[in-house]
């Protein structure tokens, strides 16, 4: 028993719908933000693709004597902030897919 034309037609609008609304969720999450303070003295601003816009170190972090305490303190915000792009993103794709898993559509990440 195959589907009949109207079904086709009716199943094919709906993909064609939620194809449209995933391109439009990516370019809103290009605007949106998340940000990460690490050790409250680094702050870095992700956008929804994980990508940095911007990092900003308080002085009181540089110590020349401590480098190595600066740089963990980037990289878990560098982290941290990837994570909760990715968390934003997939929750945005979510409303529209349903959390479904559409063969063939790539994922953000």
């Amino acid at each position: 028993m195959g589907m009949n034309p109207q079904n086709m037609q009716k199943m094919m609008k709906q993909v064609q719908k939620m194809q449209e609304d995933m391109v439009r969720v990516q370019e809103e999450l290009k605007q949106e933000t998340v940000t990460v303070a690490s050790g409250g003295v680094v702050k870095a601003v992700f956008n929804g693709h994980g990508e940095m816009q911007s990092i900003e170190i308080a002085p009181e972090a540089v110590d020349p004597n401590d480098v190595d305490m600066l740089q963990d303190l980037i990289l878990t915000a560098v982290r941290e902030g990837q994570a909760k792009a990715q968390e934003l993103a997939q929750e945005r794709m979510g409303r529209v897919t349903g959390n479904m898993r559409i063969p063939g559509m790539p994922g953000l990440f």
